[in-house]
């Protein structure tokens, strides 16, 4: 990596972890929250909103970025989260609340569209391990919030302090990032030594089809970890039986998983196994783990099939779909991302919302969703494999050099 954007890698990294924090926060102090608010589906209504705030500017901030450059998105970003934080505290109604819960939304589209380009801009020679440790970082702050949390409880301290913690550590970041320079915004080089006919070839591929599949695909991948993330210590104290930090600890265990992947995905795919075989795969191991979970509710099962189903449905397996989709779709990458994470930012909004109201007939109908989402999802991801296959098999060879 280059060792003049380390300091600024590290803190860009920082935003992560609490960003990390800021997605299951909400659901972590899920019942503080709904004994002042009212009732667990005011929360959830809350937690659907982040959904819709990151749906409000997810098409414009990108680009914005490429017209006014990474900084200042990324500034607005750390704002906006210190906002949500604290005005979550602040919020005397569930209401008032959803105002900020749009607002860790919004935060979150604009540290997107300012973080990626500049990492990428950063290391162009490693530009996906300097992105995926961004998934690193955000797991970790899922992995000790829950801790942190129990810590709370035990000790009978205020849950608020959680809120506090996260918006502290964005606000030391602030100035640290104000002082950074950036990278220039230098145009991705074309690969050299790349043949006419492989750099001309364009994929076959039928936006009715294999666009619509990684549609379908981009909101169950979206909703699938989501749900998880959002209900598995509900799950853990109501229908496995477990003692609250013991509930709350399957939420660190999901989050070693999804870390565990994250690295094992960058490794495996180095020796030469094909994205899109993980994509079937992840998703054929996350459908068996959820309905694991669904069917046999156990204290002591619980915890494993929590860290494989964090392994499988939330250690990267949505972003090797965005990679499958810009593969097959080459000539519009930026309008492809932008519909891929617009379909998993409407599961944000559609599953808090669907799940709040299914929560009154039993927490494990949730889990029992999740699953058939996640059954759906293979179904799709296996018929992506059949077409890649078939589209993808008239691809020059990369050795082919041009006379």
């Amino acid at each position: 990596m280059n060792q003049s954007y380390r300091p600024l890698s590290f803190s860009l990294y920082l935003n992560y972890f609490v960003h990390g924090i800021g997605v299951i926060i909400l659901a972590q102090n899920m019942d503080a929250l709904a004994a002042r608010w009212g009732s667990i589906a005011d929360v959830a209504w809350v937690i659907s909103m982040l959904g819709i705030g990151r749906l409000i500017v997810l098409f414009v901030s990108g680009k914005l970025s490429d017209k006014y450059g990474r900084k200042p998105f990324i500034l607005l970003g750390i704002v906006t989260y210190i906002s949500f934080f604290i005005g979550i505290l602040m919020s005397p109604t569930s209401t008032i609340a959803c105002i900020f819960g749009i607002l860790a939304g919004i935060a979150n589209s604009f540290l997107d569209a300012g973080t990626y380009p500049a990492l990428i801009e950063a290391y162009p020679d490693s530009a996906s391990t300097a992105t995926v440790l961004l998934k690193a970082f955000i797991s970790a702050g899922q992995f000790l919030l829950p801790l942190f949390i129990g810590f709370l409880i035990s000790t009978g301290a205020w849950y608020g302090w959680s809120f506090i913690i996260a918006a502290a550590i964005l606000l030391i970041n602030l100035p640290l990032i104000m002082k950074y320079s950036f990278p220039s915004m230098n145009p991705v080089k074309e690969a050299e030594g790349m043949s006419t006919k492989l750099a001309s070839w364009i994929p076959k591929s039928k936006w009715y089809l294999e666009g619509i599949c990684f549609v379908i695909y981009g909101y169950i991948s979206q909703a699938t970890f989501y749900l998880i993330s959002q209900w598995l210590t509900k799950y853990g104290a109501s229908v496995a039986q477990m003692t609250d930090i013991a509930s709350r600890a399957l939420m660190s265990y999901y989050s070693i998983g999804s870390l565990c992947c994250v690295f094992f995905t960058a490794f495996i795919t180095k020796k030469g196994i094909r994205p899109i075989t993980l994509l079937v795969v992840y998703t054929f191991i996350s459908t068996i783990s959820i309905s694991g979970l669904y069917f046999i509710p156990s204290g002591s099962l619980a915890p494993i099939l929590s860290f494989i189903v964090g392994f499988s449905a939330a250690g990267g397996v949505m972003q090797l779909g965005l990679v499958m989709m810009t593969e097959m779709f080459p000539k519009g990458k930026g309008t492809m991302t932008g519909i891929f994470y617009t379909t998993g930012s409407i599961a944000s909004f559609t599953i808090p919302v669907i799940t709040g109201y299914m929560a009154d007939s039993g927490i494990n109908s949730i889990m029992g969703l999740d699953a058939a989402i996640a059954l759906a999802g293979f179904v799709v991801a296996c018929i992506i494999y059949i077409r890649y296959n078939r589209v993808m098999k008239e691809k020059p060879a990369e050795n082919q050099i041009a006379a």
